[in-house]
């Protein structure tokens, strides 16, 4: 899914959600606690076409499903099938990053076999790691900066001689790569100064912003801080979401959280066509 499309989604659902898919066995419900690839596509597939109407992006965490062994890895294509089908953006939350011919084959994993329009990177080994995906056009590549988990501040969030944090250098530095215009940064939801001021160093950047709900972000404050007239924002929930209510029918609980964050979203953007 190319910008456009992703921004179109935006517009007309006036919506920044993104939904994220961590299948936990103990949490899903009684009819997918087992460990087959149908129960896996079958839970998935309930999220998706649940949260369509009110989301515009996917994100599979990739290590729940590996949890789950071979079946994980065989339901992960056929979920990416299933959001692309609803005309969604697929991330697959795989926080990869490594060197040359690894680095390709990652890509051709997740690009090619897989099909996902999106991955979360670590860039950490440098640009070298992240090239390989950056000739996928029409793909993402969502790097790690500023994250919300309390060891963030153990490298990420440490000054650099050139005075700013190795998180602020991340993305400075990457917007003079070559294909940048397909990067994403990974910025938390609980460090809204950062955010603000990631934003002005990056002004057309989209954020992937995770910590919302759960974690204690929130809807308004993370659009105030970075929200662009174009939207600039993947707001990601999943937790908040797809085990808002373990006592509620499952799929009610889904709609009834996606459909209240979406309508955040709505109160607080202010899109330009």
């Amino acid at each position: 899914m190319n910008r456009n499309a992703l921004e179109d989604q935006i517009f007309e659902k006036k919506s920044m959600l993104c939904v994220g898919i961590d299948p936990i066995q103990e949490l899903m419900p009684a009819r997918y606690q087992n460990y087959s690839t149908d129960s896996l596509i079958g839970f998935s597939k309930t999220i998706i076409e649940t949260v369509a109407p009110f989301a515009v992006a996917i994100k599979p965490n990739i290590a729940y499903f590996e949890a789950f062994g071979s079946s994980g890895w065989d339901a992960l294509p056929r979920i990416a099938e299933i959001i692309k089908d609803h005309n969604l953006l697929s991330i697959a939350d795989a926080k990869r990053g490594d060197i040359g011919n690894s680095s390709k084959q990652y890509a051709k994993a997740f690009f090619e076999t897989m099909d996902f329009d999106a991955i979360t990177l670590s860039p950490l080994m440098g640009y070298d790691s992240i090239a390989p995906f950056l000739n996928y056009k029409d793909k993402w590549s969502i790097l790690l900066t500023m994250t919300s988990n309390p060891g963030s501040k153990d490298f990420l969030e440490q000054e650099l001689v050139q005075g700013q944090s190795l998180g602020h250098h991340i993305l400075t530095s990457s917007q003079q790569w070559p294909n940048a215009e397909q990067l994403m940064y990974v910025v938390g939801a609980t460090k809204p100064d950062e955010l603000k001021a990631l934003r002005k160093k990056a002004p057309e950047a989209i954020f992937l912003v995770p910590g919302v709900g759960a974690q204690g972000g929130s809807v308004s404050e993370v659009i105030q801080s970075a929200g662009t007239s174009r939207g600039g924002l993947l707001i990601n929930s999943t937790r908040s979401i797809i085990y808002s209510d373990l006592d509620a029918d499952f799929q009610t609980s889904v709609q009834l959280s996606a459909e209240k964050m979406q309508k955040e979203c709505a109160l607080n953007i202010t899109l330009t066509n």
